[in-house]
C-alpha cells in the first residue's frame, strides 16, 4: 500500500471562508495503540495498558471509514499511511503542523518524547508541492528548552478574528505561544480549564470548537469565573451563535469538531459518541448554520482524542 495517496472529489471547491479549511490530512495507522508517554495529563485517554488484540485492526477500519465518509461528501483529503510501530499518536497529525493564508506552515514542538517522530518532511513536500507555500517556521527545536506548544491541539484558533484561544497546560508554553501569535498575527486568549477532579484540560481543542457561524464550548470547565466571563464575551462578540457544552459532553468529545469544506458547502464533523451526547436543542441550533456528519471511531477516541485531532486543516491556495 503507498505510503501516501490524494483523494480529490471533482465537487470539490475551494473554500471562501477561512475559517474553514479548503482540505485535510489525514494518517492511516497500520499499528495503532494509545500512547503511554501522554496517560498523564490527558485525563480523556482511557486505554493506557493492556491493549486489545484487535484494536490495530479495528482502528485501521476506523480511519478507513472516516475516509470513506469524507469522500462521499466531496471532502478534498491527502492521505497518508504509518506503518511504523514507534509512532502511537500519528492519527493525531494536527498536533504537529499547521497550514495558514498567505502560505505559511508552522511546525510544533511535541511534550512526549515519542510523538517527535510524527514529523514527516514528505507531508511537508507534498505541501510543497500541491499548495503555495512562502515559508516554514519551525520551532521544534525549542524541544531541547523544555518549551512545548502542540499546534491546533493547543491552539483553537479564529482564523476571521485573529484570535488564538489557549487553556494552559504543559503543552503550551507561554513563550512559544507569544512568538507564534507575533509571527503569524493572533492575538493570545488565555485561560484555566480542569474537570471536576481538578485535571487541568491538556488540550484546547477538546474543550471548544470554532467554526464560521457557530461556537461551541464547554465554559462552565473554566472555574475561574472572571476567566470564564471573559472568553464567553469575547465570544460572543464574534457574532458567531454559541452552542455550551456540559462537561459529561464534552468527556463524550463533543468539543472536538471541525467544520470543513465538502463538494456541497461547508459541513461540521464530529464522532458519533460527540453526536449522541448532545441534545436536540443543540443538534437543531447547529444545522441552523450547518449540516452535521458524523463518524464511528470509538477506538481512536480510547486514545483521548477524537475527529478534529485527526484532521490537520489546510488554509493554503493550491497551485496552479
Amino acid at each position: 500500500m503507498p505510503l501516501y495517496t490524494h483523494v480529490n472529489s471533482p465537487s470539490s471547491v475551494f473554500c471562501k471562508s477561512s475559517q474553514t479549511p479548503s482540505a485535510v490530512v489525514l494518517i492511516r495507522p497500520h499499528h495503532f495503540i494509545a500512547n503511554p508517554e501522554t496517560a498523564a495529563d490527558n485525563s480523556f485517554q482511557t486505554m493506557i495498558s493492556g491493549q486489545d488484540v484487535n484494536d490495530e485492526s479495528i482502528a485501521f477500519q476506523e480511519v478507513s471509514g472516516v475516509i470513506d465518509v469524507l469522500k462521499s461528501h466531496g471532502v478534498d483529503v491527502h492521505v497518508f499511511e504509518d506503518e511504523s510501530h514507534h509512532r502511537p499518536d500519528s492519527v493525531f497529525p494536527n498536533n504537529w503542523f499547521s497550514t495558514h493564508a498567505g502560505g505559511h506552515v508552522a511546525i510544533y514542538p511535541m511534550t512526549a518524547v515519542n510523538r517527535r517522530q510524527e514529523r514527516r518532511i514528505d507531508i511537508i513536500d507534498m505541501l510543497k508541492q500541491v499548495y503555495r507555500v512562502q515559508e516554514v517556521v519551525d520551532y521544534s527545536a525549542q524541544e531541547h528548552d523544555g518549551r512545548y506548544l502542540e499546534g491546533t491541539g493547543a491552539m483553537v484558533l479564529d482564523h476571521v478574528e485573529r484570535v488564538a484561544y489557549v487553556c494552559q497546560s504543559r503543552r503550551s508554553d507561554p513563550v512559544l505561544l507569544e512568538r507564534f501569535c507575533s509571527r503569524f498575527n493572533y492575538e493570545p486568549v488565555i485561560f484555566d480549564a480542569s474537570d471536576a477532579k481538578g485535571n487541568a484540560v491538556y488540550h484546547t481543542n477538546v474543550l471548544m470548537c470554532i467554526a464560521s457561524d457557530l461556537v461551541l464550548v464547554g465554559a462552565k470547565m473554566i472555574r475561574d469565573d472572571s476567566q470564564r466571563a471573559e472568553l464567553l464575551t469575547r465570544l460572543k462578540a464574534t457574532g458567531r451563535r454559541l452552542i455550551e457544552l456540559s462537561e459529561k459532553q464534552i468527556s463524550s468529545f463533543a468539543g472536538n469538531m471541525l467544520e470543513v469544506q465538502g463538494g456541497a458547502g461547508r459541513l461540521l464533523l464530529m464522532s458519533s459518541a460527540a453526536y449522541h451526547s448532545l441534545t436536540k436543542k443543540q443538534i437543531d441550533l447547529i444545522q441552523l448554520s450547518l449540516p452535521i456528519v458524523k463518524v464511528s471511531i470509538p477506538t481512536i477516541e480510547k486514545a483521548g482524542g477524537s475527529i478534529r485531532c485527526m484532521l490537520a486543516g489546510i488554509h493554503l491556495s493550491k497551485r496552479l
